[in-house]
């Protein structure tokens, strides 16, 4: 793409917040945002670096998408060099997106948090940086509008509503308890707070938190109080209150390093004066990239925060060069430092030590990729299968990122009822391929999968793989043994081996996660009430709107159950008999 071009394609786009994208051969090669999408695009007619040439000389296309704002422009941009891992991006690799909420574009659509839109026609808003919010916000929204959250395989063909219903949470369009007119009526009010008509949740929020308080209803008050607060809130209601927020509790120090096309951040986490935690990140910087440790920490900042706290005050070895990023941690209340002496100054050195060290000691990931002569092993993903002789069958798929748990992207499958591991395990991997290569799943792909078992699990996840064509490698971890099986052959190394304790430690969540999903689904809700006399589906979807889960039910008084219509004292020792 020349300057003539570049020039010709800018005039053609709006003067507004957004962001852009370079592609080359339909693949997405540089992200960038803009307050002003023109005239940021025109400068491109004249590079200011050699590598940034390079990539508008091999372009031949660009695309772009406005926002509202320039903060959503810095997000967005955030989660499409995520999921793109575009090649002239400095790129974190072990973290994750911002999330997003979507209404999917079914006959009766769905209501979802995630990472990855659908592209298929669904409506999109966001992104946003705090998930614990937009998660308390959609489900009161569910709460009030009755809109599905169920997937499409759960939505087909039942007879009966699911537990949503009965607690509250859909109208359950899946077998016809509300007609489509209405349902849609009911999306069309999520779309509008959705795009900031606050009050049309807020309102009825706020009549039932009045109605409760009246009815001395007081948990059930206070509770809606603090869902009201997360309401008003959601469309920047507590930027003020963020903003004036002065004692620095929570303190992050980062120190970054660069070599080559590798760059690492070393993050020291103080809480009220005391270091709590420290960790170390890779960053994938471009080749001939001479913006330095300033652009790094630029890109790292957005990136990493995603979806975590954010501190009261963060120390810098240098000042991010992107005055977008300063002007959002501005907003978002955090004070930004770059200390030269002082106690703040000697934690910025420290943090700077880590981060050197980083960058060019080996350490256990390192050593896991050279003894299974692997280019990386930044990235490793572990499956296990959990049941009970047969019944109740579910996989776990668990990611560690830089060595640490990455929480927010397992996974977890239901699978058919069959006393088989083999089978088990071939359609948990089978599972998870066919999402990578359909595009589907929202998740990088890894660069180990790490299956717990033998030789005969090992062989059967292969074969899975093989079936859908996703060219990932993969080995396992046998537990009497320790012994880790490969495709070539097998490694008994030395317990004190530090990549060993790697493999060790994915492999125990990943058990650990399964066998605690078995045991959730043992304790299905609808089969211990539906076992009870005396309480039919009437009863038993007071019981669980009012107590909210088995568990609530269990702990209620005697005086509480019966306080519900159609609970008497019979019906009350019938379910003290039953827990």
């Amino acid at each position: 793409m020349d300057s003539a071009t570049v020039r010709e394609r800018a005039s053609e786009l709006p003067r507004e917040p957004g962001v852009y994208q370079f592609l080359e051969d339909d693949t997405v090669r540089y992200v960038g945002k803009a307050v002003d999408l023109r005239a940021r695009v025109r400068s491109y007619a004249d590079p200011r670096s050699n590598r940034i040439g390079r990539m508008v000389d091999r372009a031949d296309a660009l695309d772009f998408a406005v926002t509202d704002t320039e903060t959503q422009a810095l997000l967005l941009e955030a989660n499409l060099i995520k999921r793109y891992q575009p090649r002239y991006n400095v790129r974190l690799k072990d973290d994750k997106s911002y999330p997003l909420v979507q209404l999917t574009a079914h006959e009766f659509p769905r209501i979802e948090i995630t990472r990855d839109p659908d592209r298929k026609g669904a409506t999109v808003f966001g992104p946003f940086t705090n998930k614990s919010r937009v998660e308390t916000v959609v489900k009161a929204l569910r709460e009030t509008y009755g809109v599905r959250g169920c997937s499409n395989h759960k939505y087909a063909n039942r007879d009966r509503p699911c537990l949503d219903y009965d607690i509250g949470l859909c109208t359950a369009p899946c077998t016809n308890e509300i007609g489509r007119e209405s349902y849609l009526a009911d999306v069309e009010s999520v779309e509008r707070f959705l795009g900031g008509e606050t009050d049309i949740l807020a309102a009825p929020l706020r009549r039932e938190m009045e109605r409760a308080s009246q009815e001395k209803e007081f948990e059930r008050a206070a509770n809606l109080r603090d869902r009201l607060e997360a309401v008003e809130a959601f469309h920047g209601g507590d930027a003020d209150a963020i903003a004036s927020q002065t004692d620095e509790r929570t303190v992050d120090v980062l120190g970054a390093a660069v070599g080559g096309e590798r760059a690492t951040v070393a993050r020291l986490h103080s809480e009220r004066g005391q270091l709590v935690d420290r960790d170390r990140h890779t960053l994938s910087v471009p080749d001939d990239d001479g913006d330095g440790v300033a652009a790094v920490l630029g890109a790292f900042l957005p990136q990493f925060y995603a979806e975590r706290e954010m501190p009261d005050a963060l120390l810098l070895s240098e000042r991010p060069d992107d005055d977008d990023v300063l002007d959002w941690l501005e907003a978002e209340g955090v004070a930004v430092r770059v200390p030269g002496a002082g106690r703040e100054a000697t934690l910025v050195d420290l943090a700077l030590k880590n981060a050197r060290s980083g960058a060019t000691d080996p350490d256990e990931l390192r050593a896991l990729a050279d003894a299974l002569s692997l280019p990386s092993v930044e990235r490793i993903e572990g499956f296990d299968v959990s049941h009970a002789q047969g019944s109740s069958v579910v996989g776990s798929n668990v990611v560690f990122a830089g060595g640490s748990a990455e929480k927010a992207d397992y996974r977890r499958k239901k699978l058919d009822e069959r006393n088989d591991d083999y089978a088990n395990m071939r359609a948990l991997l089978r599972w998870r391929a066919k999402r990578a290569v359909d595009g589907y799943d929202d998740r990088p792909d890894p660069d180990l999968l790490l299956i717990d078992g033998g030789k005969g699990q090992l062989d059967a996840a292969r074969e899975a793989l093989a079936e859908v064509g996703w060219d990932v490698p993969a080995v396992g971890l046998a537990k009497a043994e320790e012994i880790v099986v490969t495709p070539s052959g097998t490694y008994d190394w030395p317990r004190d081996a530090p990549h060993l304790h790697v493999l060790q430690r994915v492999r125990d969540e990943a058990h650990r996660f399964a066998v605690q999903y078995h045991q959730t689904l043992r304790d299905d809700v609808s089969t211990e009430l539906d076992d009870v006399p005396g309480v039919g589906p009437k009863t038993r979807r007071s019981l669980l709107r009012r107590f909210g889960s088995l568990d609530g039910i269990r702990s209620a008084s005697d005086a509480e159950l019966r306080g519900i219509e159609g609970v008497g004292e019979k019906t009350v020792a019938a379910l003290r008999r039953r827990f």
